[in-house]
């Protein structure tokens, strides 16, 4: 990579380098190895390669962001491996660390990377008191996020562009969302931002320290904790693999991910193993990702996640799914107008000739008689450019379309962009939603992985055709030796968002939770809706206050419009509500 001009002192931009250097490796005969050296790379946003890209769960079709900067582009190559020799890579601005598009064999290793700035803001709560009947706070601020104080407000401002002189972003005060951080608890929720309320002065007191000052005489109760607040647009993905095949990420330092995490899409094969998710140590930041960390949408083959550790995210640490499509036309007897109806996912191709589609009612969200056709045609967008519509197709299918099928009532789901996975020998903590979501047909195991701490569900299976439109049904799901330390209830969570539950044809089927251990408070271990075969063996389950405390209120056990439940050989500790709840 040095030959190429590439500096690892860190002093410039090496940007120019390491594309020259990507190109030239797609003109050589495979296998090809591209390898840094050992030291630091600054890589800026204005240099980099740039692709129109329309990405799931993201920004949509919004045309502001449809250009995509790439700091490390693998496109149309095979056999191909970006080692990074234990370098680390720094990125600037707002753009994607890097890319598969179109590419098969590529493993990206042995490199750590993070952000000069990133978009998330993570002020520590270092002091608070009451001065003159005036309550005050003092936030330290983190090296890497560059701030104005002007009058009773904070103006954050990412970090200057060398080319404009202009801020790449910019907000001000709470910004748009936030999360909350305990670092003594080692536990991390979504709430309100209470910095910025009822505020009478803020005054910059140097040394990344700011004092804000507030009408109010309550002395805040917050000392130590970190508000971690961000903007809410999705820009890009942190990491892109896009109609790429075996692609693997292996023993890599993700630091942080800008805009987003990992996203997987329409590829086959994907591998993420030995990846540390979380802040560099001695950064003073404590998230890791600006949203997810990693999202697998329309991805068929494999899925496998091994021996990770997610740190810190804004979201979900992985979210395996597809996405339906709702049915607004009918020009033909074989033939179907589909539409993505949520504003984030658009643009990209969802079917192409020779995948099996399922059709499915979204009120009972259960397949149709007769349910299966196989695509023939598709017209709609590539998602690599505007040219057509980007959130509609129309699609060709090999028979006519099933009697059953509504406008606006039935959608589609592409059950060949499915994946088996397997989910193992992670640990999960830091984070303020669940921790893992999926929802696949396919066979999946989640076995011998840490929950600790989790906000919300430790693993969630939905299928949903009213909000995220992310599919689809679990007909084989196995969740085996798993520790859940300090969950928050429900810590296995089935929920599909059917409107009408049909007894006779539940969503999910198939969900074995055997031989975990539960170190729980007072709290539902398993809530599961429109489920059946659900089998609960072989767990132990202890209480976090011991037995000696009260008994514990909450059922362990809740099921709605379910069947053939089996709990069986389970040890529980004394005290708690073993009771099965069903409607």
């Amino acid at each position: 990579m040095d030959d190429y001009g590439a500096d690892p002192t860190g002093r410039t931009d090496s940007t120019p380098a390491v594309a020259a250097a990507l190109r030239h490796a797609k003109s050589v005969d495979r296998p090809v190895r591209v390898v840094f050296s050992k030291g630091t790379y600054q890589l800026y946003p204005e240099r980099a390669e740039t692709r129109e890209l329309y990405v799931s769960n993201t920004v949509g079709a919004d045309q502001r962001y449809r250009d995509k900067k790439i700091g490390l582009l693998v496109e149309d190559m095979h056999d191909v491996t970006i080692d990074g020799g234990g370098a680390k890579f720094v990125y600037h601005g707002l753009q994607t660390a890097f890319a598969s598009i179109r590419s098969t064999d590529v493993t990206f290793t042995n490199f750590s990377f993070d952000y000069a700035a990133p978009e998330v803001i993570d002020a520590t709560v270092a002091a608070t008191g009451v001065t003159d009947g005036h309550a005050y706070r003092v936030l330290s601020i983190p090296a890497g996020s560059p701030y104005r104080v002007s009058g009773t407000h904070i103006t954050w401002l990412g970090e200057t562009s060398p080319a404009t002189g202009e801020p790449y972003w910019s907000g001000v005060d709470g910004l748009q969302y936030t999360q909350i951080h305990d670092p003594k608890a080692q536990r991390t929720w979504r709430a309100d931002n209470l910095l910025f309320n009822d505020v009478a002065a803020v005054t910059d007191l140097g040394g990344r320290r700011v004092r804000i000052d507030y009408t109010t005489a309550v002395r805040p109760a917050d000392a130590g904790l970190v508000y971690q607040m961000r903007l809410i647009e999705r820009t890009e993905p942190g990491a892109f693999i896009w109609e790429s095949k075996n692609v693997t990420m292996r023993s890599i330092n993700a630091y942080y991910l800008q805009s987003f995490g990992v996203v997987g899409q329409f590829s086959e094969n994907i591998s993420i193993d030995k990846v540390n998710f979380a802040p560099e140590p001695g950064s003073g930041r404590s998230t890791s990702s600006f949203a997810d960390f990693v999202q697998m949408s329309g991805v068929k083959g494999k899925v496998s996640i091994t021996r990770n550790v997610f740190d810190g995210p804004h979201d979900d640490p992985i979210n395996i799914h597809g996405t339906y499509l709702e049915i607004i036309g009918k020009p033909g007897p074989s033939t179907l107008t589909l539409a993505y109806r949520h504003p984030q996912t658009a643009g990209f191709p969802q079917f192409a000739p020779g995948d099996q589609v399922e059709f499915a009612a979204k009120r009972t969200m259960t397949p149709l008689t007769d349910a299966h056709a196989v695509v023939t045609a598709v017209d709609g967008p590539s998602g690599m450019d505007h040219d057509k519509p980007l959130t509609t197709m129309t699609v060709t299918f090999d028979r006519p379309v099933p009697a059953g099928v509504e406008i606006g009532a039935t959608v589609v789901e592409n059950i060949t962009a499915t994946p088996s996975v397997v989910i193992s020998g992670n640990v999960f903590r830091n984070v303020p939603t669940r921790g893992v979501l999926v929802t696949t047909r396919k066979p999946v195991l989640i076995t011998g992985n840490r929950f600790d701490g989790m906000s919300m569900a430790s693993i969630y299976v939905s299928a949903d055709a009213y909000q995220w439109y992310e599919s689809g049904p679990v007909a084989d799901l196995t969740i085996r030796g798993n520790s859940f330390a300090r969950p928050t209830g429900p810590v296995i969570f089935v929920e599909p968002t059917n409107q009408t539950i049909d007894r006779a044809n539940p969503v999910h089927r198939n969900i074995s939770v055997e031989r975990n251990s539960f170190d729980i408070g007072d709290v539902t271990l398993v809530n599961a809706k429109s489920v059946t075969g659900f089998a609960f063996t072989g767990n132990t389950v202890r209480r976090l206050d011991g037995s000696d405390h009260p008994p514990y209120t909450s059922p362990l056990f809740v099921f709605h419009g379910s069947s053939d439940i089996r709990i069986a050989r389970n040890h529980y500790d004394k005290g708690l509500n073993t009771s099965v709840v069903m409607d």
